[in-house]
């Protein structure tokens, strides 16, 4: 690990760190409570996605739908009006809206082979986002002067490491530059992630395999057909699928790094609470 000591960590005059975990769990409070602070940098893997590796993505399919309105296509054509996604930290919604779900086209589904090739955007889109990490902690020292580093990661960071493989280059990489904390959840986190995600499902990435045997799985046990299914209803089955298919992946992450629990996260007031936290892991 970057650090070996709770000593070594509490003396290091820059810190550098890599937050993963379940989404809902805290990293995003914890990389906002740290950035508020004036002295940490807050890369956001989901926002690096949105603007530099999707961006183009985005905008394309907007336009596309605003196209199909004569109105508007006729605005388009003769350059009058501008498309964009309004990306932000705290709005990636751009980013899940284009990944979709798969299904009827009458309920905003997509057909599966246009998903798959979504999803498989975004994969490679993410691992690109994770090697920048380097180059955004070097860059936020010498371009902006912090002294400390914090990487948000999306919770599909898991789907594309093999963490027991200890030459995984994406895993060596971003170990060898930023401590991984894991933020745990409970059995009743799970729960109440499920259950919030049954109130308001959102667009996921899925590892490949995962998502084509839980697709099969839905088809046949439902009866239907790809047009048949309810975009809403295939991607609510899959969520607790998913939770359950990650944890033994942040395990085996686990091993890089540190482990904290969400409700630690949730605790936490000020950056010395932070530093406090992990030097007690440490």
């Amino acid at each position: 690990m970057l650090y070996s000591s709770a000593a070594e960590w509490r003396a290091a005059p820059r810190k550098s760190v890599l937050v993963y975990g379940m989404s809902g769990l805290g990293k995003t409070h914890m990389s906002n409570l740290l950035r508020a602070s004036g002295n940490w940098f807050h890369y956001s893997i989901d926002y690096r996605i949105g603007t530099r590796y999707m961006g183009e993505y985005i905008t394309d399919n907007a336009k596309s739908e605003a196209m199909k309105v004569p109105f508007l296509r006729e605005l388009l054509m003769s350059d009058s009006i501008y498309i964009g996604s309004n990306i932000t930290f705290d709005n990636l919604a751009p980013v899940a809206t284009y990944l979709g779900k798969p299904g009827d086209p009458k309920k905003g589904g997509l057909p599966m082979a246009e998903y798959t090739r979504r999803q498989e955007q975004f994969r490679q889109a993410e691992i690109s986002a994770l090697y920048d990490t380097t180059h955004f902690a070097e860059r936020a020292e010498a371009l902006y002067g912090y002294p400390h580093f914090i990487c948000d990661s999306g919770g599909s960071i898991c789907e594309w490491v093999e963490a027991d493989d200890t030459h995984d280059a994406l895993m060596r990489d971003l170990s060898s530059h930023c401590l991984l904390i894991w933020i745990k959840g409970t059995a009743a986190h799970t729960r109440e992630l499920i259950r919030r995600f049954d109130r308001a499902p959102k667009p996921m990435a899925y590892k490949p395999t995962f998502l084509a045997s839980t697709w099969q799985e839905y088809l046949s046990k439902n009866k239907c057909l790809e047009g048949d299914v309810d975009p809403d209803d295939f991607i609510r089955f899959t969520y607790a699928r998913a939770l359950a298919h990650r944890q033994p992946r942040y395990e085996n992450m686990s091993r890089w790094g540190v482990t904290v629990t969400a409700d630690q996260v949730a605790s936490l007031k000020n950056p010395q609470d932070f530093d406090d936290l992990i030097a007690s892991c440490l």
